[in-house]
C-alpha cells in the first residue's frame, strides 16, 4: 500500500515528537536528517563539542528502528577497522569475512576529520554505491544506509580536512549552533538531574516506524513533481557558483541533482506534491557550502561561503 503525502507528514511529525522526548532544540538538524533519509543522502554535522550531534543521531536511529553503528575516528584507524577483512580460519582452512561496523543502516562517523585521508576514503564506495569491496568481492549494504558524520571546527591539530571528493558525497553540511539561553536552561534541567551518560531509551525514545513504512515513505516522495522552471532555477543557481569571482571552485552537476532531489523531499515532508522556489532556497546553503572553495582574494577579505551563497540566491531570479 502506497503512503500518501498526508501520511508521510504525519509520520515525520511523530518522529519529531519522539526525538523531542530527549533532544531539546536542534529542529533544523532533525528536519535535514529527515530530508536526507527520504532522499538517500548523507549528512555532515559541524559544531563544537557538547551540542548533541552524537545524541541526536542516536535518538534518530532509535526512533526509526534502524540498525545503528558508530565509529570513533582516530589518527591510527585503518580502512580495515571500518570495512572489515577476510581472516584465515585455521580450523576450517578457509578465509572468513569479518564484517566491520560499516555494515549497518545508520552509521555515525564521529569526528571524521580526525583520521587520515586513506581511512576517510574507505567510506567513498559505501556512500556512493551502498556497497563495499573486500578482496575483489562486492558486499551490498542496506538500501537505507545513511552516514551521519560529525566534525569539530574548533581544533586544528591532529585533524585532516576531508578531501573534496568525499565532501561531494554528502547531501548536506550543517553548522550545529549552541542552543539559545532558554533551550540551554531546559537542557540543564533535564539532563542535570539524570546523571551518567544520556541514552535515548532513558527518556522513553522508541521506534515509531519500521522498514516497510520507511520504504513507503521513500516511494511517496516520487509523487512530488518538479516543474521545468524549477529545474531551470536550480541549474542557474548552481551554475552561478562557477561564475562568481569570489569562488575558486563552484558546485558540480551532482550538486544540482542533489539540490533538486532534496527540494522534492522537503515538499513531500510538508505534504505538497509540487516543489516551490522556497524549497530550493531553504536548502541551497546546506547543499552548497561544502562544495565551494573561496578564491585567495576572497579569503584575504574574510568573506564567508554562507554570505556568498545568500547573495547568489538573491541575484538569481526565481520562477513566479
Amino acid at each position: 500500500m502506497t503512503m500518501t503525502l498526508d501520511e508521510l507528514r504525519g509520520l515525520t511529525d511523530a518522529i519529531r515528537a519522539e526525538v523531542g522526548k530527549a533532544v531539546i532544540g536542534q529542529q533544523d538538524v532533525l528536519d535535514h536528517l529527515l530530508i536526507a533519509l527520504v532522499s538517500h543522502g548523507h549528512i555532515l554535522l559541524e559544531g563544537p563539542p557538547g551540542v548533541a550531534k552524537t545524541f541526536i543521531a542516536q535518538c534518530f536511529a532509535r526512533t526509526l528502528g534502524l540498525d545503528y553503528g558508530r565509529i570513533q575516528f582516530t589518527p591510527d584507524l585503518l580502512p580495515g577497522d571500518i570495512l572489515g577483512s577476510n581472516l584465515f580460519n585455521f580450523q576450517t582452512s578457509q578465509f572468513t569475512l569479518t564484517r566491520g561496523p560499516i555494515f549497518c543502516e545508520l552509521l555515525l562517523a564521529d569526528e571524521i576529520n580526525r583520521t587520515p585521508p586513506k581511512t576517510q576514503a574507505a567510506l567513498l564506495e559505501a556512500m556512493q554505491e551502498r556497497s563495499v569491496t573486500l578482496d575483489g568481492e562486492r558486499h551490498a549494504l542496506p538500501e537505507r544506509f545513511l552516514v551521519v558524520a560529525t566534525e569539530n571546527p574548533i581544533e586544528n591539530q591532529g585533524v585532516y580536512p576531508l578531501p573534496e571528493a568525499q565532501l561531494d558525497r554528502f547531501l548536506f553540511k550543517l553548522l550545529v549552533p549552541y542552543p539559545s539561553a532558554e533551550e540551554e536552561a531546559a537542557i540543564v534541567a533535564r539532563f542535570g538531574e539524570h546523571g551518567g551518560p544520556a541514552r535515548p531509551e532513558d527518556f522513553g525514545v522508541g521506534p515509531v516506524t519500521n522498514a516497510a513504512a520507511l520504504a513507503d515513505a521513500v516511494q511517496a516522495v516520487k509523487a512530488v513533481t518538479i516543474a521545468p522552471d524549477i529545474i531551470d532555477y536550480v541549474v542557474r543557481l548552481v551554475r552561478a557558483t562557477r561564475e562568481s569571482a569570489d569562488l575558486a571552485s563552484g558546485a558540480s552537476p551532482r550538486a544540482a541533482v542533489m539540490l533538486a532531489n532534496a527540494a522534492r523531499s522537503r515538499a513531500a515532508l510538508q505534504g505538497r506534491d509540487y516543489v516551490l522556489p522556497d524549497d530550493v532556497k531553504a536548502l541551497a546553503t546546506a547543499v552548497l557550502r561544502h562544495r565551494l572553495l573561496l578564491s585567495p582574494a576572497a579569503e584575504i577579505e574574510g568573506k564567508q561561503i554562507e554570505v556568498l551563497v545568500a547573495e547568489l540566491i538573491e541575484r538569481t531570479e526565481a520562477p513566479r
